[in-house]
């Protein structure tokens, strides 16, 4: 019999997947979910807890249960944020041994299984983690994406956003390469309701480097802030996940800022990187590549450098 709704599984239920979950269901991207989780307990309370809000969503759904990687066989996208937290003062980057090995076992299991759909990764540092994942697996790399710089294009266009006094929705900004420190704000790229930002400096001028070095700032090290008052950040990349999740599931054919492996883009092949994609209903439909200045350029190399030397270290953690 040919399945009819559409079924989502996460793996790791913590307060990044609590919140994807929450998002996802109040938006109603599925009919069916799925929890997976190391402590098997934990899963089911999450279930049971969304049960009771079943009655109160605009948008209700079919089932939402624990289960285990077999449920993986039927599952169209399959979310991943398991791995353990960062802590207060840490890097994304320092995480990476640990998660390395926690995702490693996660990969494996999931080949196991027989899943063919595709998979949508935040466990941290995001863009090695993904690029772990899809070695492990040898998934076809348009099914297997990293959240990347989602979260980072966010706050970026928040930023511009409350500077000019229009809605983040009507700013186009992307983040590029590393989900975290070095990430690379693509500034001469961004628009307004496609109107160029250099046009509105009568509203603010974003041009002098000074300005330009405390947006970077704000933007890169607002997870840290986030930390420093509450120990964790998730509702955002929660809500960015849901978003994600239902560009797929809706075959939206949408612009988006992820992380997909890169062959040649930008001049870089074999890594994952941030960068605006086209997503739909396959995956990664199409990988965005737009003409950066010179410094982000520069910048991005530098990015994507750090990445790989990280991704030799995750590697090196899992022989």
């Amino acid at each position: 019999m040919k399945k009819t709704t559409n079924k989502v599984t996460l793996i790791g239920c913590g307060a990044v997947g609590s919140s994807f979950m929450y998002s996802a269901i109040n938006r109603g991207i599925a009919e069916e979910y799925v929890l997976i989780d190391a402590f098997p307990n934990v899963a089911d309370g999450n279930a049971m807890d969304f049960e009771d809000a079943n009655s109160f969503m605009d948008n209700p759904y079919v089932s939402v249960k624990s289960g285990d990687y077999s449920e993986l066989k039927d599952t169209d996208v399959l979310v991943i944020t398991a791995g353990r937290p960062q802590k207060e003062g840490e890097t994304r980057l320092e995480m990476v041994s640990d998660n390395a090995r926690i995702m490693k076992e996660i990969a494996e299991n999931v080949v196991k299984s027989g899943f063919s759909g595709i998979t949508v990764i935040a466990s941290n540092p995001v863009d090695i983690m993904t690029y772990v994942y899809a070695k492990i697996t040898g998934f076809e790399k348009s099914k297997v994406i990293s959240s990347g710089t989602s979260l980072d294009s966010s706050r970026l266009q928040h930023d511009i956003a409350s500077k000019i006094g229009v809605s983040p929705k009507s700013v186009q900004a992307y983040v590029l390469g590393e989900h975290g420190d070095s990430s690379v704000m693509s500034m001469s790229n961004a628009k307004i309701g496609g109107v160029p930002l250099s046009d509105f400096k009568k509203e603010y001028d974003f041009s002098s480097s000074k300005e330009l070095k405390e947006i970077q700032e704000r933007v890169s090290r607002k997870a840290y802030e986030i930390i420093n008052r509450k120990r964790a950040t998730f509702y955002g990349i929660g809500a960015a996940l849901a978003d994600i999740t239902k560009a797929i599931l809706r075959d939206e054919h949408r612009v988006m800022a992820v992380s997909p492996y890169l062959d040649g883009q930008y001049g870089h092949k074999d890594v994952y990187a941030g960068t605006p994609c086209i997503i739909g209903d396959k995956g990664i439909e199409k990988i965005l590549e737009f003409p950066i200045s010179s410094k982000e350029k520069k910048d991005l190399d530098k990015s994507i450098s750090v990445l790989k030397d990280f991704t030799i270290k995750a590697f090196n953690s899992i022989k």
